[in-house]
């Protein structure tokens, strides 16, 4: 008899709508943390997805130095497609010293580049229609012109040729294909200059 349930009055057992409303509640809990699962696991999916296509295929690099204005601007993040050949015109990047630098390719294998004194530059003895530039200088320059592009490598340099350190200078010299990252294809930041890259 003590393990019986003493109820005192009628009253105080739960109304029928009392009892759906506590099992509207219940279900409601439980579908939210079921749903908040499936959301959090599903971002973690897109998260690594992301991350793989972007070490992949589609890295993601930030911009520093000043040696591609005003192409590409210090602190600015772009996007590089690791896919596909390179040809003059391009803005690639590439590991040089431990670091990654960004440079225009000028000239490809088997081109003879030449640089006049006040920065024109001559492939395979036709001048180089040159858009991008603010300004031509012969830079640093201590290769003997004219220059042939040895094979799988590509000859490049800096938009800002006054300072770019580039394949001019013996210091650098012609990159290795194998040290080609990608071509940057898109400014993903700043907002307001997201685009691609020409």
């Amino acid at each position: 008899m003590s393990n019986m349930i003493k109820i005192d009055s009628i009253s105080d057992l739960p109304t029928s709508s009392q009892l759906q409303a506590e099992i509207k509640r219940r279900k409601y809990h439980k579908n939210y943390f079921k749903m908040l699962r499936s959301t959090v696991a599903s971002l973690i999916v897109v998260a690594a997805i992301a991350v793989l296509i972007s070490m992949l295929f589609l890295p993601i690099l930030k911009v520093t130095g000043t040696s591609m204005t005003p192409t590409l601007e210090h602190e600015e993040f772009i996007v590089c497609n690791k896919q596909g050949s390179f040809e003059s015109g391009d803005v690639v990047a590439f590991y040089f010293n431990n670091k990654i630098l960004l440079k225009r390719v000028i000239g490809t294998a088997g081109d003879v580049i030449d640089i006049k004194d006040d920065g024109t530059v001559f492939v395979n003895g036709e001048e180089l229609y040159e858009p991008y530039l603010n300004e031509k200088a012969l830079g640093e320059c201590d290769i003997e012109l004219p220059y042939q592009v040895p094979e799988s490598r590509i000859f490049v340099m800096g938009d800002h040729r006054l300072t770019s350190v580039d394949s001019r200078t013996t210091v650098v010299g012609c990159i290795a294909e194998e040290y080609i990252i990608g071509k940057v294809i898109f400014r993903m930041w700043p907002w307001e200059k997201i685009g691609t890259i020409e």
